[in-house]
């Protein structure tokens, strides 16, 4: 670390992502332009005491009271590695700095420097580097086949449990030619897989063309030579765009999956949340879903527990549910947010204890509809990517599985043919044909076909 009459630049920055992908991808533009200036990056799983970094960057998250909590201890942990030598200097960035800036301050004088989710150029300048240049550039923090590509931030929904408008500001769309001259560059380093991410997918376009643009968007991206699959998350339900489901029934490169939080499916809390739809809405819209792409994974996200969610709002929740049979649903208790309409509006009236045991009921029934889904896909043979290899086993996705949300497809290594050098390590990245021979609620087991 050089630090000589004010001049300050780490030799060495370990970054620590907290929260959602598509803070990844802010950390990941962030150390490509501390790569750029000569900066040593050290993977965020190395501990401390072998690190030992001049700089450690939290990239926090500041959505629910789970993940400020995490982000918090994960500080709290770095400044007590600075206490002990292990670390030179403390740096917060992101979602709860944005949120809570001078709080931040007051209680963690230790920190050694705050910004918010907007200010990586002068998080680059900090470090003694120039922040002049494009923002495309990419150090990925995933294995190298695949890739998250944030093609939007902010969010102009006022649903009445989130902060994210208050964080994050208006919807702002990246333009589609800064976007595939990104996608492409990711190509060329080895990414074949694209993660389309923002608050809000499905808006992607309407604040620079005018229209909804995420199926066109889609279209020009699979044409990018060596991205072979398109997986697309965080859609909204409100005023979904039918054409975005021609594209993914017909295009190819676009995984049949689609990651769509409803949140619930009670009229009353949907109207509550302000989500602008019902459940009649709701439904039909699972329903054209399925019918428009035959075979379609479909993640869902629910909160139980928001205010007004009685027991028949409840068994409402479960029995849609048990009718759509989600491939992958996750679930979170309700937990009141400052400055959101639901604070300002609503009584936090469910108790916690009501909240843990609808979610154990609803993560129960869940996990029963998995393993029955996964069961029915016993005998098929389906295209995988090779994620990894540990343990004997190539860790595997197909179409229906997203990375690091959803389950893996379990593959044993064969053994190597005499005579002929085999590393598994090399199939990283490879896609190949695999027959399911086995189902748990989460993972499934398959030989190579």
């Amino acid at each position: 670390m050089l630090e000589i009459a004010g001049i300050f630049k780490p030799r060495r920055v370990q970054l620590i992502t907290m929260g959602c992908s598509k803070n990844r991808v802010d950390s990941e533009k962030l150390l490509s332009k501390l790569s750029d200036g000569g900066i040593e990056i050290i993977a965020e799983d190395v501990p401390y005491p072998q690190a030992r970094p001049d700089v450690v960057i939290i990239n926090t998250c500041g959505f629910i009271g789970d993940a400020k909590k995490e982000s918090i201890d994960e500080i709290l942990a770095a400044i007590q590695a600075k206490k002990e030598g292990q670390v030179g200097k403390v740096v917060v960035c992101g979602c709860l700095s944005e949120r809570y800036p001078k709080d931040l301050e007051e209680s963690l004088p230790e920190v050694d420097a705050f910004f918010g989710s907007f200010q990586w150029k002068k998080v680059v300048e900090w470090m003694g580097l120039s922040a002049k240049g494009g923002w495309t550039g990419r150090h990925l923090t995933t294995p190298r086949h695949y890739a998250y590509l944030k093609i939007a931030d902010g969010c102009n929904r006022r649903c009445s449990y989130c902060a994210i408008p208050q964080i994050k500001g208006k919807f702002t769309s990246v333009p589609m030619a800064t976007l595939e001259k990104e996608a492409k560059a990711l190509a060329d380093s080895g990414v074949r897989e694209l993660i389309l991410i923002a608050q809000d997918t499905t808006f992607y376009g309407m604040d620079i063309y005018g229209k909804k643009m995420l199926s066109p968007l889609i279209q020009r991206l699979s044409g990018i030579k060596g991205i072979e699959w398109i997986r697309i998350h965080y859609s909204y339900p409100s005023g979904f765009p039918k054409d975005v489901l021609k594209v993914m029934a017909e295009n190819p490169k676009v995984c049949k999956y689609l990651d769509i939080p409803l949140q619930h499916s009670s009229t009353k809390i949907l109207s509550m949340m302000r989500r602008g739809v019902d459940h009649q809405k709701t439904q039909k819209l699972i329903d054209d879903i399925r019918a428009a792409v035959p075979g379609v994974a479909l993640r869902t996200t629910m909160i139980v527990g928001h205010p007004g969610e009685g027991r028949e709002e409840f068994k409402d929740l479960l029995d849609f549910v048990k009718r759509n049979r989600f491939e992958m649903l996750g679930a979170f208790t309700y937990s009141e947010e400052e400055g959101t309409y639901d604070a300002l509006h609503y009584e936090d009236d469910v108790p916690s204890s009501v909240k843990k045991r609808r979610y154990a009921s609803l993560m129960k029934l869940q996990s029963r509809i998995s393993l029955e889904n996964n069961q029915k896909r016993v005998g098929s043979v389906e295209k995988v990517i090779i994620d990894d290899c540990r343990s004997g086993y190539f860790i595997c996705r197909s179409q229906k599985e997203s990375p690091e949300v959803d389950g893996n497809i379990l593959v044993e290594i064969p053994p190597a043919q005499e005579g002929r050098r085999f590393a598994p390590e090399d199939f990283i990245g490879k896609f190949a044909a695999v027959r399911i021979i086995a189902a748990t609620e989460y993972d499934l087991t398959g030989v190579l076909a």
